[in-house]
């Protein structure tokens, strides 16, 4: 992938996973060693407000839409609350205000976990607002493989 062709291919986006994956034992380890001193109700509010916000609100719309369009508000709040440029902007606001502490692990623990475990990256308005292939996407993946482009080494792992 690159700034011009904006795809990954399954081995390509399975290594940004792994990076993620990376990220998220190194917080977990952290949060592990220090984990009495930890303050849990700050823990759970900070692991929990990112989707309370970010995700709920639009899964939500999503299922009463039952399969129309859903607002673009929705992707915006998923892809602000789920961005680690806002999250970074909100742990400095908070350690301006209450100092640090170790609960703030969490915020990077959601955000890894959700990319590595889950494959959730930012949303484009251009998909469903649930993961869905769109017909165009298939129709791109059945042409990539009709060329022949696909054969190395990303098709082995399909």
């Amino acid at each position: 992938m690159d700034h011009v062709n904006r795809w990954d291919s399954v081995a390509t986006y399975r290594l940004i996973r792994l990076e993620y994956a990376v990220a998220l034992v190194i917080c977990l380890v952290l949060g592990l060693i220090h984990i009495r001193s930890v303050y849990w109700p700050t823990a759970v509010l900070l692991f929990v407000y990112i989707d309370v916000i970010g995700y709920l609100p639009g899964a939500v719309a999503y299922r009463r839409a039952g399969g129309r369009e859903i607002s673009r508000v929705y992707y915006v709040l998923y892809n602000t609350m789920h961005s680690l440029v806002t999250q970074a902007a909100v742990l400095g606001v908070w350690i301006l205000l209450f100092g640090w502490g170790w609960a703030m692990l969490v915020v990077p623990i959601h955000l890894c976990g959700d990319r590595a475990l889950f494959g959730n990256f930012l949303k484009p308005f251009t998909v469903p607002f649930e993961p869905k292939a769109t017909p165009a996407w298939i129709e791109f993946q059945r042409r990539l493989r009709e060329s022949g482009q696909d054969r190395a080494p990303a098709a082995a792992l399909r």
